[in-house]
């Protein structure tokens, strides 16, 4: 009974953390529980690695910063410089060992005023990690990224994709002050929000009608929970590539977007030395469950071939710190 409480409260704070005075009091009259409760079982799953953060989850591009996953093709000997090199930038958000010859794979953003743009960044950590090759494989088009585990087993197996329309948002100083004092993880206590109003001097109401704006502009596409997958016991994850007709992109990209266990789809550019455009993140726990996800979509979709990537290891999964420092200090070592 505590585990299905546990899992649906976990299902629950993936979707659409509540933006009020006093969340977790909220979140229990949802689920038939008391705010003491729902702060005691939270904790829990924080201390136990399952529950990564709880914070706004921000476009990257939206707020104007420029960003791709890149692949490297690294030695096995100069793996752990590579890390070390590329895990420097304050950009990288994911970085991982996957199973294929191009062995680093990691995403990387870089702020709206870079001297260096993203290019240039990344013929840097190219030279720096001693890289044989390097693929840059920016977004064409996105029809998905949301990650929601299915903790509860109940989840269908596809979903609706809905297309949104942002409205035009000027972002302020007092705004970008906001989106820099909320990106960090959500305390788990009665009045999470307290510590940022009083830092900031302003009123809950203004505090939640911001974040509102701020999703209603796609700005921010949710405040949520990020889970610990493999701690959650999603312990196998595939980037799946597929190689697809690029004239029926838009028709195969929205058909695997709509598999719940899709959590990331996008279309990406081919190179002669990569051939595959569609990327779709593809979760289950075990390998087995996420081998029958993998066959469900291609049974569905066109496709000429694809490559399943498994993470080996996992080198850094981190929020980007927006608006931070550590940018200009990063490209003052190059300039």
């Amino acid at each position: 009974m505590r585990e299905d409480f546990t899992n649906s409260l976990l299902s629950l704070i993936q979707k659409d953390f509540p933006l009020t005075y006093k969340p977790f009091e909220d979140l229990g009259k949802k689920l038939g529980a008391s705010e003491k409760e729902v702060l005691k079982i939270l904790k829990e799953e924080k201390e136990n690695s399952i529950i990564r953060q709880i914070s706004p989850i921000f476009d990257t591009k939206r707020l104007g910063y420029k960003s791709s996953l890149v692949a490297f093709r690294v030695d096995k000997k100069d793996i752990d410089k590579a890390v070390e090199v590329i895990n420097s930038h304050p950009g990288v958000s994911h970085n991982y060992e996957r199973n294929h010859e191009f062995n680093i794979w990691f995403t990387i953003a870089v702020s709206p005023n870079s001297k260096l743009g993203l290019e240039k960044t990344v013929d840097i950590l190219n030279q720096k990690a001693n890289a044989k090759e390097a693929i840059l494989l920016p977004t064409l088009k996105m029809f998905k990224i949301s990650v929601k585990l299915d903790t509860t087993g109940k989840t269908d197996k596809k979903e609706k994709v809905s297309k949104k329309s942002y409205r035009d948002i000027e972002l302020t100083p007092k705004i970008l002050k906001i989106i820099e004092k909320t990106q960090y993880d959500l305390p788990i206590e009665s009045e999470p929000f307290k510590t940022v109003i009083d830092e900031l001097n302003i009123s809950y109401d203004e505090l939640f009608k911001t974040l509102n704006l701020l999703k209603d502009a796609g700005v921010m596409r949710r405040f949520a929970a990020i889970l610990n997958h493999r701690k959650a016991g999603f312990n196998a994850n595939a980037m799946v590539a597929w190689d697809i007709d690029k004239n029926k992109a838009n028709e195969i990209g929205e058909k695997a977007a709509s598999f719940s266990a899709v959590s990331h789809c996008y279309i990406r550019p081919k190179y002669p030395n990569w051939k595959y455009n569609l990327f779709t993140m593809v979760h289950g726990k075990n390998k087995d469950e996420t081998t029958s996800h993998i066959n469900d979509i291609a049974n569905e979709i066109e496709f000429f071939d694809k490559k399943e990537l498994y993470s080996t290891r996992e080198f850094k999964k981190v929020r980007i710190k927006y608006f931070s420092q550590e940018f200009d200090n990063w490209e003052e070592k190059y300039l």
